[in-house]
């Protein structure tokens, strides 16, 4: 039987009204949401809140709670989830480079244990960047895991913390023949696998790493089990429409099903009280709801652009079909490296677009 879905996976009973209504209210007092009557729905989706007024101020990180053993870093660059326990500290991703001293700061409110692993979930510097500074403040636990894979020298640095990746994103991040590293190899990924699942068992708590590509071929995402924590990465990305690298392997028809992965895997709030959250790449925790919502609007622009193409439609003609106008108000950006017409051109080109 698949590791996710094990029978040793909790019961779940429907929360009364009482407990349901009581987690809500606990989740936004911790998380300092104000319920404002300006909140309105988007395209018949969730509601839209205004951004917290405690959103922290550039150069600063904070500090959220979420649930369990599971917090998380917001304002180094990509938000960083943190599991903490007895056996010491787990970080998914490191953010910006420029950021280590403030992350590190962060992490020893949380715990003062040592770092032990950091799994990454994409190779973009604003999830890596950090990868060097923070992993060599670390010690790894000196043993195996049942199916641990040795790193590019062979043996694990028990010196620092253990850089977990898919073996695809290793390859990039070392860069290839005739190419400049992405990072320090101090930060290169020393443990990669190249299953379909990465187990691990961590601060009592079964941790899965599962190979979703999304922007890239090499995206991971992390199921805390007992938490109830999933952390996504770029495969979920609440600021603005996603980035698609086509080089890299990346495909919008690779989010749709990693997307509906990651809906199979989480648990909705009305079959367990609070249901699993959700770290996303960017933007605030989020839940199912929430990422049944971006897994529709996914395969919406998806069907649309590939309808065009299959019309013979060029790009120019498609950007001016708008077929993201129904989402843009929420995700649409005009201006910075990643608009919406260069999503809707990657999306042109992820379905089969060339003229």
């Amino acid at each position: 039987m698949p590791f996710v879905h094990s029978p040793a996976r909790r019961v779940h009973r429907p929360a009364s009204a009482l407990a349901i209504a009581a987690a809500v209210c606990l989740a936004l007092a911790s998380l300092g949401q104000e319920v404002a009557t300006q909140g309105t729905p988007a395209a018949g989706g969730p509601t839209v809140w205004p951004p917290r007024s405690s959103a922290p101020a550039p150069g600063e990180v904070q500090i959220l709670p979420v649930q369990g053993k599971v917090h998380m870093i917001v304002g180094a660059g990509a938000n960083i989830t943190v599991q903490a326990g007895d056996d010491g500290v787990l970080l998914v991703d490191t953010g910006l480079a420029s950021m280590s001293d403030k992350v590190l700061a962060a992490m020893k409110t949380i715990s003062t244990r040592p770092l032990r692993y950091i799994v990454d979930t994409t190779e973009f510097e604003d999830h890596v960047g950090g990868n060097a500074a923070i992993a060599d403040t670390g010690e790894i636990i000196p043993f195996r895991e049942p199916n641990y894979s040795a790193g590019p020298q062979g043996a694990l640095d028990t010196t620092k913390a253990s850089v977990i990746s898919y073996y695809t994103m290793f390859h990039r991040l070392a860069g290839p023949t005739g190419r400049t590293p992405k990072i320090p190899e101090l930060g290169w990924p020393d443990n990669t696998y190249s299953i379909a699942q990465k187990r691990l068992y961590f601060n009592d708590e079964a941790v899965v790493i599962m190979h979703q590509p999304s922007n890239t071929d090499g995206n991971s995402i992390v199921f805390f089990r007992k938490s109830d924590v999933v952390s996504a990465g770029d495969l979920l990305d609440l600021t603005g429409y996603p980035v698609i690298d086509i080089e890299a392997g990346g495909s919008i028809t690779a989010f749709v099903e990693s997307l509906n992965r990651l809906i199979d895997v989480a648990i909705p709030a009305a079959n367990a009280a609070g249901g699993t959250l959700i770290v996303p790449g960017h933007g605030r925790l989020a839940d199912h709801a929430e990422v049944v919502y971006y897994r529709d609007m996914m395969t919406v622009i998806r069907d649309r652009v590939q309808d065009m193409v299959k019309k013979g439609m060029t790009l120019s003609q498609v950007k001016a079909a708008r077929p993201t106008r129904d989402y843009d108000r929420r995700y649409g950006r005009a201006t910075g490296p990643w608009t919406t017409e260069t999503f809707v051109e990657a999306v042109y080109r992820s379905v089969g677009g060339s003229r």
